[in-house]
């Protein structure tokens, strides 16, 4: 048992070790296939199979369950990233594998304004252009915050008018209103302590996720 072990495990490693040069989607496929390596091999052996053939039946399910990232949602990742390079926003995939746009207060909405400001539109342009240009059905989810400046009276409705001028922006470009989630998360949020106003203006921001619909929600 304790030799099964270690073999699954260099096996994991070897692997695991060859990701560095892998993209986001490769990534999760060898990584699944690792995990689903040594649990199919540890299983495979106390129950009286043989190690190797639980390795390979283990690391082929792992792969499938890896890969929850798919070349769709890579290409989405590349494509924003370009889009939006040199304007502050922040292009990252989620630990549940959806795609997410931080997008900075400078470029987004005026402070106590929910009108999107000229510099996110090209932004938000090149979003609607990747969804309508590709029929696989996926789910935006804007989620608006606020600083901790004025009451949750004032900052959480603001907040979630901020979510829904970008989906009315999105929805007058041609991205189907119903497939736009919008949330207000007011000043319950913070990326920083509101003690400075640079650190204020970090927390006014608006987040956009992009996620496959088998996913659950985020942000």
């Amino acid at each position: 048992m304790r030799h099964t072990r270690l073999a699954a495990a260099a096996l994991a490693a070897a692997v695991l070790g060859g990701c560095a040069n892998m993209d986001e989607r490769q990534r999760g496929t060898a990584g699944g296939a690792a995990i689903g390596a040594v649990s199919g091999a540890v299983i495979s052996s106390a129950t009286g199979g043989k190690a190797g053939t639980g390795a390979l039946i283990g690391g082929a399910l792992g792969a499938v369950a890896g890969n929850v990232w798919s070349r769709h949602m890579e290409d989405k990742r590349r494509a924003m990233e370009q889009a939006t390079q040199g304007t502050g926003v922040e292009v990252t995939r989620t630990a549940d594998n959806q795609l997410k746009l931080d997008v900075p207060s400078d470029i987004s909405f005026a402070t106590n304004s929910a009108a999107v400001e000229p510099r996110l539109r090209p932004v938000l342009d090149a979003f609607a252009n990747g969804l309508n240009n590709n029929p696989s059905p996926t789910v935006v989810r804007v989620v608006g915050h606020t600083d901790n400046t004025g009451s949750d009276a004032i900052n959480d409705p603001l907040s979630l008018r901020r979510a829904e001028s970008v989906r009315g922006y999105l929805a007058d470009r041609g991205v189907r209103a119903d497939r736009i989630e919008v949330a207000g998360r007011g000043s319950r949020e913070p990326l920083m302590s509101n003690d400075t106003p640079e650190n204020r203006a970090k927390n006014r921001r608006v987040e956009i996720f992009l996620r496959e619909p088998q996913q659950g929600s985020g942000g």
